[in-house]
């Protein structure tokens, strides 16, 4: 049996920003009570008590950095906890690099895959074991469009996370657990400005607004859909992609502020 939203938890990871920020907000006001999950202590603090404050719901916070094994282990075991249970789950912690993977150093590259791949595996597989002993639960996975084209290994990154959420709805929604890619394109977020990217390399038209990838990821993961691409232009865009040369779809190129 399905929990009433006042009973119920959502986990978000990244979720002192941007689109995690705006996902915990959308879930507070839906009547949900949440677990933040960032690095800096300071801000999710802040973040929670203003969701508290705001909407009336309890609003937990784990302090964690998510390519380390602590800090993976503490949220594995706050997903684990059958006392307190997760509902849904919302991976969204990611960040980005600037220049090309030859430029990176490889350190760099394993952190970035942990926290996109990696971590994303880990957390899902704990959420899982509770959902399907309860036969209920939400999953999100927040990739990119970035999926469809051919940007380095962060595409490479979200493309695996969307054929994952994939495979996962398939075969857990028969057991009651609803799993969605969330691929939004380019998003008015702290996400550019930490990778030092010049923004105006997108011409304004492709902007979002965090809020509408929100509004319509959750929408698309309550009606069972696998994959949400929001805005009718990020939709024709990822059509194009599967038909068009890769050399003309693979988007403008990063340069620095």
């Amino acid at each position: 049996m399905t929990s009433t939203p006042q009973t119920t938890t959502a986990l978000i990871t990244g979720a002192t920003a941007g689109i995690g920020a705006e996902f915990a907000r959308q879930l507070a006001e839906q009547g949900h009570n949440v677990v933040l999950v960032a690095r800096d202590a300071a801000r999710l603090q802040a973040g929670a008590a203003e969701l508290e404050k705001r909407y009336s719901i309890r609003a937990e916070v784990i302090a964690a950095d998510l390519t380390e094994d602590d800090g993976v282990a503490a949220v594995v075991a706050r997903l684990a906890d059958p006392a307190r249970p997760v509902e849904i789950l919302v991976n969204n912690a990611g960040t980005g690099l600037l220049h090309s993977f030859a430029e990176n150093d490889i350190a760099e590259e394993k952190r970035h895959l942990r926290l996109h791949v990696g971590t994303a595996m880990e957390l899902t597989h704990a959420a899982l074991q509770g959902m399907l002993a309860r036969r209920s639960g939400r999953i999100i996975n927040v990739a990119s469009v970035a999926a469809f084209l051919p940007r380095g290994t962060y595409s490479a990154a979200k493309a695996w996370l969307l054929s994952f959420s994939r495979w996962a709805n398939l075969d857990y929604a028969r057991q009651g657990v609803r799993v969605t890619a969330v691929c939004p394109g380019f998003t008015h977020t702290e996400f550019h400005d930490r990778m030092g990217m010049d923004k105006a390399v997108a011409p304004r038209w492709m902007w979002l607004q965090a809020e509408r990838v929100v509004r319509e990821g959750l929408a698309d993961n309550e009606r069972g859909k696998a994959v949400s691409i929001p805005t009718r232009r990020y939709k024709l865009l990822t059509v194009a992609a599967r038909i068009l040369p890769a050399r003309l779809v693979a988007g403008p190129p990063r340069r620095t502020k």
